[in-house]
C-alpha cells in the first residue's frame, strides 16, 4: 500500500509521480508470482503447493522468490493489496464538499474495477477457509490503515495521530474489508458482477458504519 506522490508546490517531479524502471519491474514480477500462486492454490490447494512450485511456474529460482516473499502464502499479498490501492486512488478524488456516501453513490465510476478482479475475488473467498491466507488478507488491511489515516487527516486538516482520525480510518478500513468479503461471497457464481454490485456492497457497509454502535 503506497501513499500518494508528493504534491507540495514546486517540489513535485516526474520521479515523484512515476516509479522507476527497477520498481516497475519488481512490481510486475511480484504480480506474476502472485498470479502463479493463486493458480496453484486453486488447482491443488494451499497445503499441497510449495514455494518451489510457484517459482518454477514463474520461471525463476526459489531463492529469487524468497527474496520477494517470506512465505508461500504471502505471495498473494500484491493481489490482495490491489483492491485497496484502487479504493484509495478513488478516495483521492473525493470532493471536499461531498459526503463519503454521496461520493460512492454519485461519483464512483460504475463498472470500473481493478485489474485481476476475478483472481482477487477467488483469493478473498479462500481467505475465509485458510488461516494463513486470512493472515495475509488482514495484513493487507493493516498496511492500508495508516494510508487511510493520512488521507482522512489531510482532508480534515487534522493529524493522523488524532484518536478521532484513527477511529475513522479504522471504520473505513473495516467497511472496505467487509464489503469486499460480502461481494466475493454473494457473487461467487456471477462472473458478470461488476462495479455496480461492489458499490452497492460498499454503500451498505458504510451505511452500517455511519449508524454507529447498536447500543
Amino acid at each position: 500500500m503506497r501513499d500518494a506522490p508528493s504534491t507540495e508546490p514546486g517540489r513535485t517531479t516526474e520521479d515523484d509521480v512515476r516509479p522507476s524502471l527497477v520498481q516497475r519491474r519488481k512490481a510486475a514480477l511480484r504480480f506474476e508470482i502472485a498470479r502463479a500462486a493463486v493458480r496453484l492454490f486453486t488447482s491443488q490447494g494451499v497445503t499441497a503447493t510449495t514455494g518451489e512450485q510457484i517459482a518454477q511456474a514463474v520461471g525463476i529460482s526459489a531463492r529469487t522468490m524468497w527474496r520477494h516473499f517470506p512465505t508461500k502464502e504471502s505471495c498473494v499479498l500484491p493481489l490482495l493489496s490491489a483492491g485497496l490501492d484502487f479504493a484509495v486512488a478513488e478516495l483521492r478524488n473525493w470532493p471536499a464538499e461531498t459526503s463519503l456516501l454521496d461520493f460512492f453513490t454519485e461519483t464512483c465510476r460504475v463498472g470500473e474495477l481493478p485489474a485481476y478482479t476475478p483472481v482477487i475475488l477467488d483469493l478473498i473467498r479462500m481467505t475465509s477457509t485458510d488461516p494463513a491466507l486470512r493472515a495475509v488478507w488482514l495484513q493487507a488491511h493493516d498496511d492500508a490503515l495508516p494510508v487511510l489515516g493520512r488521507l482522512l487527516a489531510q482532508r480534515s486538516g487534522g493529524s493522523a495521530d488524532d484518536l478521532t482520525v484513527k477511529v475513522h480510518a479504522a471504520t473505513l478500513n473495516g467497511a472496505l474489508r467487509a464489503a469486499a468479503e460480502d461481494f466475493a461471497q454473494r457473487y461467487a457464481d456471477d462472473p458478470a458482477a461488476s462495479g455496480e454490485e461492489i458499490t452497492a456492497c460498499l454503500l451498505a457497509a458504510l451505511r452500517a458504519a455511519s449508524e454507529g454502535l447498536p447500543y
